[in-house]
């Protein structure tokens, strides 16, 4: 089965159409954002936080959470939408996405907003970072605690990216899972022309790591691979093919939608209308 074919005919549920309409309508009060890059990633995150992590919205500091990092900082606008709908801050705070003292900037910053568990947006950190808190808690005897990082997958072009794999894989961090967002585009062009990523998958499993492949928009198949956590004494990276833009066939494998520095009122109409 073509993994990318298939997320791109996969079906959105009313969930997710209301997620990517939180986004559009923070895109059109802010004027600007990464839209294409924010639409892949919906239901990767809406599903950990729904049904995989332990968090607590009225108390996000809550020390037996589990933890989230969005290492694709770019995607922020995805993350800001689910982290309304679940309660972390009111919806209509989105209408400040990119103003002036607004907490809802263009990459997301740990000491603004409840529920953003690290300051993203230099790519290639957040797994370092994830790496880290997955040993500490090892260190601590909080086996019950897990970290979730989601990278994109331009941002593995990072060489830090592939350094974090070899340190988790060494300390057999089984409590760390990283998710791809393979939506197979970087901001100016397909990852295939740009950086190819050939055999992905067994690239991570040359690292150590347990890797997946499903269809990144599939909630049943996000459940059912991160429900792999823990069962082998490796870290676990789940390579979910995913469509940039997707939900809006104009914005949907194009990289003029990865980022709009200014954007109307009427282009977000258009989005919606939905004509390529």
């Amino acid at each position: 089965m073509d993994l990318h074919k298939s997320a791109l005919s996969e079906e959105l549920n009313e969930e997710s159409i209301g997620l990517r309409q939180l986004i559009l309508e923070a895109v059109a009060s802010g004027g600007r954002g990464h839209i294409g890059s924010a639409l892949s990633l919906i239901e990767l995150i809406n599903t950990l936080y729904a049904s995989v992590m332990r968090h607590n919205p009225s108390d996000p500091d809550w020390s037996d959470r589990d933890i989230f990092i969005l290492s694709k900082g770019h995607g922020c606008l995805g993350l800001y939408a689910v982290l309304a709908k679940h309660g972390y801050f009111a919806p209509s705070e989105l209408e400040t996405f990119c103003k002036f003292d607004s907490r809802l900037g263009g990459h997301p910053e740990w000491n603004d907003l409840p529920g953003v568990e690290f300051s993203t947006g230099s790519l290639g950190h957040g797994l370092a970072v994830g790496t880290g808190i997955a040993k500490a808690f090892k260190m601590k005897g909080q086996n019950q605690r897990k970290v979730f990082v989601l990278l994109g997958d331009g941002e593995l072009g990072e060489g830090s990216v592939w350094e974090s794999a070899s340190h988790a894989s060494k300390h057999n961090l089984n409590n760390l899972c990283l998710l791809v967002d393979y939506n197979h585009m970087q901001s100016y062009g397909d990852v295939e022309e740009v950086l190819p990523l050939r055999n992905l998958k067994s690239k991570w499993e040359s690292f150590g790591f347990d890797a997946i492949e499903i269809n990144g928009h599939s909630i049943q198949s996000i459940k059912e691979s991160v429900s792999k956590l823990g069962h082998s004494p490796s870290p676990l990276v789940v390579i979910a093919h995913t469509i940039k833009g997707k939900g809006f066939p104009p914005a949907e494998n194009s990289a003029s939608w990865h980022h709009k520095a200014s954007i109307s009122r009427e282009e977000i109409s258009y989005l919606l209308r939905g004509e390529k």
